[in-house]
């Protein structure tokens, strides 16, 4: 996934509030880009008038606070994704892009998500409030926040098996992993190894002890009751009892008085993911379309490995009989599909409901200001001081109206509902990875052997030509 940085949208120079917004807003939810606006997905907020919205919210904050700020003011801000092309679909792009932003703001402004398909690769534009739900704080962007933007946009990706743009040294992976045995020990590392090496020398009481640690070059500091340490060469200190098990000030205290031995802390080696079974590359169809014989040569060995693989699979699940891995796939196809349905429909209600209590809230705090209107024989002044309230209390009532909504539900019982089909979501969607891994083996398993059931076939029929031919 490629993201760009955090753009703040600006009232800006010349322009009136609600164009700044709207200008943005009008651009990424363009019908011939979105899928007819079926790729919009809005969070507590109705997408169609969001720029009202992040207005009313922005001029209720300033009610609340009596902040006030100029031309410079930020009223929302946004950010684009793009998933690498063929890899996604476009649903699962924007679903991906609503959980972003949702973990980004802490689910505490109203954003939408546009998932544009214009291009070769799909792309989202996400566009949040600048102002909380509650209207009384805001968000600011922060030194390093086009770092955490790409950070949690990896971590998603990774998560849901997709790729990420890869750096040229790291490869992708974080520091320490890329340098391997060269990677610098952490300060806190480095701390533990120098209290291994004084307790080495068996120092009698925990005073002499941190003399000792002060002549190996250690700042040993005390505040309260937690004693601080810190290395030449770092700026910031450890407190000793953040240095985990066996370090701590009663395990140190312990070991002096021989109630226990130290036993240097190990770094912890990750163990290596097992190789997984993947697809059989088609040798022919690949030299036909332009690859060399030092691509022949790769793929072959390939395809030795991943049938080793295959058979290891098959034998480690007993499915050595074909039906029996039929079954399996077919058995593991649907249970995926139903778990999927299943995370669908609860995400369609819970964003109706989202939809729906946006829409209740906008309709009560706007419903004085329509009755006013109502009143004053529908002033076409009156409309034009207060056109966001009005634009809001229409949208509420066009919303009850598609949604068939006759008698408004209370909000507590619509946050009751949305709570627990969050929480069913989260169990379900636990079991659905699962699934998805184990239909993927299964499949991609069953596709192999189907591959070399074919070419057992194919290699008998030219058996059986060149017999023929003697």
């Amino acid at each position: 996934m490629a993201t760009t940085r955090i753009m703040p949208l600006h009232i800006g120079k010349g322009r009136t509030e609600s164009q700044a917004v709207s200008d943005i807003i009008d651009y990424v939810s363009n019908p011939q880009k979105t899928d007819h606006g079926r790729l919009i997905t809005g969070y507590e907020c109705d997408s169609r008038v969001a720029d009202a919205e992040f207005m009313l919210a922005k001029r209720q904050y300033i009610t609340t606070t009596g902040r006030l700020r100029g031309k410079d003011d930020v009223i929302a801000y946004h950010v684009r994704q793009s998933f690498r092309p063929g890899e996604i679909t476009p649903e699962e792009a924007n679903r991906l892009g609503v959980e972003f932003a949702k973990r980004f703001t802490k689910g505490k402004h109203a954003f939408i998500v546009c998932t544009h398909i214009d291009k070769a690769h799909v792309h989202n534009h996400i566009i949040w409030s600048s102002v909380n739900l509650d209207c009384d704080r805001k968000f600011r962007n922060f030194w390093g926040s086009t770092k955490a933007v790409r950070c949690l946009s990896d971590t998603i990706c990774i998560e849901n098996g997709l790729s990420i743009v890869e750096n040229p040294k790291p490869h992708g992976k974080d520091y320490n992993k890329w340098r391997g045995d060269q990677a610098n020990p952490s300060h806190r590392e480095q701390l533990r190894m120098m209290i291994d090496c004084a307790l080495e020398q068996k120092p009698a009481d925990f005073d002499r002890l941190l003399k000792l640690l002060s002549e190996m070059g250690c700042e040993v500091s005390r505040r309260g009751k937690s004693y601080r340490l810190k290395l030449p060469d770092w700026n910031k200190v450890s407190r000793l009892d953040s240095l985990g098990e066996g370090y701590t000030m009663e395990d140190l205290l312990a070991v002096l008085s021989g109630q226990k031995t130290h036993k240097p802390r190990q770094k912890r080696v990750k163990q290596a993911d097992p190789p997984k079974v993947n697809l059989l590359v088609d040798i022919q169809a690949k030299l036909q379309a332009g690859k060399g014989a030092g691509y022949a040569r790769w793929a072959k060995v390939f395809n030795l490995k991943q049938m080793a693989q295959t058979v290891n699979f098959l034998t480690e699940h007993n499915l050595l009989e074909y039906a029996v891995l039929e079954e399996k796939a077919a058995a593991a196809t649907a249970h995926h599909n139903e778990l999927s349905a299943k995370i669908k429909a609860a995400e369609k209600r819970m964003a109706e409901i989202a939809v729906l209590r946006t829409h209740i809230i906008n309709y009560a705090k706007t419903r004085e200001t329509y009755v006013a209107y109502r009143k004053a024989g529908y002033s076409k002044k009156f409309r034009e001081e207060h056109e966001e309230e009005i634009l809001l209390h229409q949208a509420a009532k066009n919303a009850f109206a598609d949604m068939g909504v006759k008698k408004l539900p209370k909000i507590k019982e619509l946050q009751t509902e949305y709570a627990k089909l969050l929480e069913e979501k989260k169990k379900t969607y636990a079991e659905y990875r699962h699934s998805r891994e184990e239909m993927r083996e299964l499949l991609t398993a069953k596709a192999n052997v189907d591959r070399l059931l074919k070419m057992d076939e194919e290699r008998k029929k030219e058996q059986e030509k060149d017999h023929g031919q003697r």
